[in-house]
């Protein structure tokens, strides 16, 4: 028997948004229900949301079973989203509850909206009429439902001449919500010449809707590949479809907001972190009806009960900030792709810098790949230098090249902006005592304690923990002798402004800037030209459009280059290369230095050369020799725990559990690079795996032969993007 015609007293299983097992059982109380609705269940002595996953099992007797207490009136989640649930949890290896809380972060959504009263032309006429009365019933011809403060102001009249009309039976109440369905964008409200390049990949795309294709939309900076998929966008609204827009960090929306809205009339549906909570309980509504026709928003925005889903684009599909490494683990590039297949419609991975996945997939043709090879317009790509430091070498106690300083001393004379780029948020990443060597670091994690002049602290960027700078070493006891080491963003903009005192400088990283909106206001003055200098973290490194910003000055190239991460070499090259790629967006030509010790090294040669193909194909070759992903696979096993006696136990348990099989080998237990976060021990395992093994299964395995005490904590990441 189907489900979806289950006579009262058959039972559903029950999916609970939490990692506990399940589902469950429970009658259907009467309710007519199906896969995908959202209900109301006993759960001990509490009721909780769960979402209808199928017909009961049959393992607890009927007359045990509780009932369903209530279905909540909103659209069911939609087929493709559940079984798209079932899928990333095995992927992930995450409880099936736990992906679907992803999916109901709505908050008071399932809540009936509020409602206002409107009124508008009744069927009754009134007994006595004024020509008041007369100017309001002619206001109300229309059929449309106003407030009396509306009509009245529409037809010139006093409010009590509309009330006297409400009592009267002429106007007649209606409930309506108090949010209605967002507006619609205008596919052709305002749109733009493309180049030949731009229009030959827009009619790919466009053609591609209706069916699951990868494209992977490969443009050099300012190339205008916004613009370009803008047009696919506006191919889907035409049709009355719904598109999905990634970004990856929040600090890009509020710029890409504006840009949306100057293309279509109107600003998309916007689901992240920082939209509030009644706003998102509308967003979700809006997207549940359908009603919401285009959503930006970060990774979570991909679990939105999308009824009619027909495009998925994730722009700087190559940014780390797509792996969420907290809760249910997953990248939601990749989980956007695998959404894209089960609902039957494209997905765009665009990028500047494609990821090195992305870009084998498109040289063995899994994915199509689309070219934007030259920038928009006049525009042209900045010449890029290096720095040798090793000749080139600051002054003692200064972080900025003779060359460098040139450089921007010249900018300034031309009355254009200079960006100084440097990964590394606050005053200094080390604090250290000149006279015994100790090293202040944070009591929680296996980290030093940056300092953060302006606000006086030494703080951790890991767990949070702050203290003041101290006069006196807690080693030695030696006054006055703490030392900062290393530059930071607070650093160079206070070597900026002694080298320049009349400039106007400004610093942008999450330490200054909060949220979205402080991001975009000091975004603003600089393209308004109300800055000369920015010193900026990874913040400013993409997606901005700066006109008067002609150089660009990388502090340290070689920041990225250390540690353990097998992908270090790739990010630091995609960072120099979008950084970079800010300066000469427009008419006047740009131009970036590159601050290195290694100015020989083949990353560098090829920014500097623009060759990122070359790099690409030498990465590649070196990933295929020694079987890292794209071409095997990696799975991490993270041990966390309080306790390190517990913690040990575990490991060497676990290490001894490990299945053998060809194709797979098992590194570890060793120390993970943060060995130790928030005041817990962290060990690491890596499980590596040819391309196609099932990388899941060994791990399930293992996991099932070997399951953690209480006091340890076991997270899986699969296809791992940090090694922290």
């Amino acid at each position: 028997m189907s489900l979806f015609d289950q006579p009262p007293g058959e039972s559903v299983s029950v999916l609970l948004p939490s990692g506990a097992p399940g589902p469950f059982d429970y009658a259907n109380g009467g309710h007519d229900l199906k896969r995908g609705d959202i209900v109301a269940v006993p759960l001990g002595r509490r009721e909780v949301l769960g979402v209808v996953w199928g017909s009961g099992t049959g393992e607890v007797a009927p007359e045990r079973l509780k009932a369903v207490s209530e279905r909540f009136e909103v659209p069911s989640l939609p087929p493709v989203l559940t079984d798209f649930v079932d899928w990333m949890a095995g992927y992930v290896i995450a409880p099936k509850g736990a992906v679907l809380s992803l999916c109901l972060r709505g908050g008071d959504a399932l809540v009936p909206p509020r409602t206002k009263t409107l009124y508008r032309r009744g069927a009754l006429e009134p007994v006595r009429t004024t020509p008041q009365r007369q100017r309001s019933l002619q206001a109300a011809a229309d059929g449309m439902a106003r407030a009396p403060a509306e009509f009245a102001e529409l037809a010139g009249v006093g409010v009590s001449a509309v009330k006297g009309l409400i009592e009267a039976g002429a106007l007649e109440p209606i409930e309506v919500p108090v949010y209605g369905a967002p507006p619609c964008p205008e596919p052709d409200y305002a749109r733009v010449t493309l180049s030949e390049a731009q229009r030959t990949a827009a009619d790919a795309m466009i053609a591609s809707l209706g069916t699951f294709s990868a494209t992977l939309l490969d443009g050099v900076t300012g190339s205008g590949k916004t613009e370009t998929y803008f047009e696919a966008v506006a191919a889907v609204v035409r049709e009355g479809g719904q598109v999905l827009i990634l970004l990856p960090e929040i600090a890009l929306t509020v710029q890409f907001m504006e840009r949306f809205e100057a293309r279509f009339g109107c600003r998309p549906t916007e689901w992240h972190s920082d939209v509030k909570s009644t706003d998102r309980s509308r967003a979700w509504r809006q997207v549940a009806l359908g009603d919401a026709r285009v959503v930006v928003g970060a990774r979570s925005a991909l679990f939105l009960p999308y009824p009619d889903l027909r495009l998925i684009i994730a722009d700087e599909e190559h940014d780390a900030a797509y792996k969420q490494e907290d809760g249910v683990i997953y990248n939601a590039r990749d989980m956007a792709v695998m959404r894209a297949r089960m609902g039957h419609c494209p997905v765009v991975l665009a990028s500047a810098t494609p990821s090195l996945e992305s870009w084998a997939n498109a040289e063995q043709g899994r994915y199509r790949h689309l070219t934007l090879p030259a920038r928009f317009g006049p525009a042209v790509l900045p010449t890029i230098e290096l720095v040798d430091l090793r000749r080139d070498k600051p002054p003692s106690q200064r972080f900025l090249s003779p060359a460098l300083e040139g450089a921007i001393e010249e900018t300034i004379a031309r009355k254009e902006q200079a960006l100084l780029f440097l990964n590394r948020r606050g005053y200094a990443p080390l604090n250290i005592c000149q006279s015994c060597g100790h090293r202040i670091a944070c009591p929680n994690c296996s980290a030093w304690l940056v300092e953060h002049r302006f606000r006086a602290k030494l703080a951790c960027h890991h767990c949070g923990f702050e203290r003041p700078k101290p006069r006196e070493c807690e080693k030695c006891h030696a006054v006055n002798a703490i030392a900062s080491s290393g530059p930071g963003v607070e650093r160079i903009a206070e070597e900026v402004m002694q080298l320049w005192p009349e400039a106007r400088v400004a610093i942008a990283s999450s330490d200054v800037l909060h949220g979205p909106k402080q991001t975009q206001e000091a975004l603003e003055r600089m393209a308004e030209g109300g800055i000369d200098i920015l010193i900026g973290t990874q913040i400013v490194a993409k997606g901005h459009n700066f006109p008067n910003l002609t150089l660009v000055g990388v502090v340290d190239a070689d920041l990225g280059l250390s540690g353990g991460d097998p992908r270090a070499r790739e990010r630091t090259f995609q960072l120099l290369h979008q950084v970079a790629g800010r300066a000469g967006r427009h008419a006047k030509p740009g131009r970036a230095l590159l601050q290195t010790h290694q100015p020989e090294d083949r990353l560098m040669q090829a920014i500097a050369a623009g060759d990122r193909d070359r790099f690409l194909k030498l990465e590649a070759t070196d990933r295929e020799r020694l079987g890292f992903p794209p071409y095997g696979r990696f799975a991490a096993l993270i041990l966390s725990s309080a306790d390190e006696a517990a913690i040990e136990a575990y490991a060497d348990a676990l290490a001894r559990a490990a299945p053998r099989a060809e194709g797979a080998t098992v590194w570890g237990p060793a120390p993970a690079l943060m060995a130790r976060l928030r005041g817990r021990t962290r060990l690491r395992f890596l499980v590596k795996t040819t391309r196609n093994f099932r990388i899941q299964d060994f791990v399930r395995e293992w996991i099932a032969a070997c399951p953690p005490p209480n006091k340890v904590r076991l997270a899986v990441d699969v296809d791992p993007q940090s090694f922290i």
